[in-house]
């Protein structure tokens, strides 16, 4: 398991890759969009995400490794391909399960989303 790094607020605010893996580095089914931990970091870049969907694994620091993740999600830097899989593989590498959000649930933000733009 890859080591949670330590993330600041700065780091939240402004977004960090300094601690995102390299292209290389990250298996190829990280690239694949029916990928369950793709699914689960496109949920959270277009909807958000609660802490409840994740369950954390053995000896990981949940709040902890969602600012991980969300440093480098809030970041324009990465091509967007690498962002999600960078961000899909430490997913994986830190929970062992993901709860997507119902379908109503989805519609029900999308919904919510336009008429904003109204």
């Amino acid at each position: 398991m890859r080591p949670i790094p330590e993330t600041t607020d700065v780091d939240i605010a402004f977004s960090s890759t300094k601690h995102m893996p390299k292209m290389a580095n990250i298996p190829e089914e990280f690239s694949d969009h029916y990928n369950k931990w793709v699914k689960a970091i496109t949920e959270w870049f277009f909807c958000g995400i609660h802490s409840h969907q994740l369950m954390a694994k053995k000896g990981v620091n949940k709040t902890k490794a969602i600012r991980a993740i969300q440093a480098i999600l809030g970041s324009y830097e990465p091509k967007h391909e690498h962002k999600t899989a960078a961000c899909a593989y430490l997913l994986s590498e830190w929970f062992s399960d993901f709860t997507p959000k119902s379908q109503e649930e989805m519609s029900k933000i999308f919904s919510d989303k336009m008429k904003k733009k109204d």
